[in-house]
């Protein structure tokens, strides 16, 4: 088939809401390392990853390896049997996770990890309500819907009222109308005050992204987590680090939160786990987990094939110290970015993230003190950087934020060209 074909059947036999970037799709044929290429012979520098899920590369010829060995020797046999490669991943993830976090449990998707964490909480705490944060994605299930305070990505009003949505860390657009440090992270305290006036007093937990990654990489201020768990513990619940984008190293340390100095209670992770094999998991402490006492079972979840592929990638992260390169390239393309702005500071309005998860975010005039958000600005953007061979993602609750994620072994080369084709970009925006 023509690549035309490929964009008429997938309009034809998919779902409408299963959306493509550009004008003119781009249909993917394949990829190595930071590069892809299309069925028509284009190749572009990938920079946002599949949502930050090629954590090494495409095509990474030691995961390859380490996958083909797998399914030559078995491929499903469900979490009714131990496995090799299942038990060597949760012990990974055990020994490299912070704090007193010692059992896992493996899902196939961050969807089904949230939905788990969520329901060891009530579980482990004996209360119900829950919290998490506006501008939150959690996944496309009911629960996962009722987590996520972003209305384009909620098809259905909340289904699950004893969730409780908090105000979010989002220094550019205060909920507050106030300005950090002066602010005394406002948005944190008043967590307390969400718990006693919405809540029975008493919750399960809360659950919240170091960086909110559909939010439009929302980078909390370094006091926030400390605040924020102090509080959740306060009232029985757990706090829960969702690092389904964060982790792995993306942010210049393993996980996301990291960089705040809290040790949380429980963890998701997903997408950079398998460098694109469908795996998430679950990770917390022995007393939390001992409190299923019901059967469970996930048919998917803890597949060999995806665990060979979660070994061998967090083998590679770790040895080839990625979490430092993330750092480094991260502040390689800060700095570009930032450089840029300099030169074009009327769209661009917000510069924010860690590591390589770095945004920009695009208003109408940033000069004027004018912060609508900008969606079209990104559209045409995306254009531009498509048309000089760089695909970049694009997030926030009105579309209006440009997402940039390369795979961590990204090179200083593939950075710098990246920042140069991002500057061609913005000036073909402005002329």
């Amino acid at each position: 088939m023509k690549s035309q074909d490929i964009r008429d059947k997938h309009k034809q036999y998919l779902f409408p809401a299963v959306k493509n970037f550009y004008q003119e799709s781009i249909v993917i044929s394949k990829g190595k390392g930071a590069q892809i290429t299309d069925m028509d012979g284009n190749t572009y520098l990938d920079f946002f990853g599949g949502i930050l899920t090629v954590s090494i590369g495409h095509a990474n010829k030691e995961v390859n390896a380490a996958v083909i060995a797998q399914v030559n020797r078995l491929s499903h046999i469900s979490s009714l049997y131990p496995v090799e490669s299942v038990v060597s991943l949760a012990e990974r993830l055990v020994n490299i996770t912070p704090g007193n976090l010692e059992k896992c449990f493996f899902t196939a998707s961050g969807t089904e990890a949230d939905e788990t964490a969520v329901m060891m909480a009530q579980l482990s705490t004996g209360n119900t309500e829950f919290l998490a944060l506006r501008y939150a994605y959690a996944g496309r299930s009911m629960l996962a819907q009722s987590l996520t305070a972003h209305s384009p990505w909620r098809a259905l009003p909340t289904q699950i009222p004893t969730i409780k949505h908090a105000l979010s860390p989002y220094c550019y657009r205060c909920p507050l109308k106030s300005n950090y440090p002066e602010c005394g992270v406002g948005c944190a305290e008043d967590v307390d005050e969400l718990i006693r006036t919405t809540t029975t007093g008493e919750i399960a937990g809360m659950m919240i992204e170091p960086i909110q990654g559909v939010g439009g990489f929302i980078t909390p201020p370094k006091e926030y987590f400390t605040i924020v768990a102090e509080i959740v513990r306060k009232y029985g619940g757990i706090f829960i680090s969702d690092e389904v984008q964060t982790g792995f190293g993306r942010t210049g340390k393993m996980w996301g939160i990291d960089h705040y100095g809290v040790e949380p209670d429980m963890m998701t992770m997903a997408k950079g786990i398998a460098n694109g094999l469908p795996l998430a998991a679950v990770v917390t402490t022995g007393e939390i987990a001992d409190s299923m006492v019901k059967n469970t079972i996930s048919t998917f979840g803890g597949n060999p094939v995806s665990c060979a592929a979660a070994n061998k990638t967090i083998e590679i992260i770790l040895r080839d110290n990625l979490a430092e390169n993330s750092k480094r390239m991260g502040e390689i393309l800060r700095a570009g970015l930032e450089d840029i702005q300099l030169k074009n500071p009327k769209i661009m309005g917000d510069i924010r993230g860690m590591g390589l998860m770095q945004a920009v975010e695009f208003v109408k005039d940033e000069t004027a003190g004018d912060r609508t958000p900008n969606p079209k600005a990104v559209d045409q953007f995306m254009e531009e950087t498509k048309k000089r061979g760089l695909l970049v993602g694009r997030g926030g609750l009105s579309g209006n934020v440009v997402r940039i994620s390369p795979p961590m072994n990204i090179t200083r080369d593939d950075v710098e060209k990246a920042v140069e084709i991002l500057s061609d970009s913005i000036t073909a925006l402005t002329e």
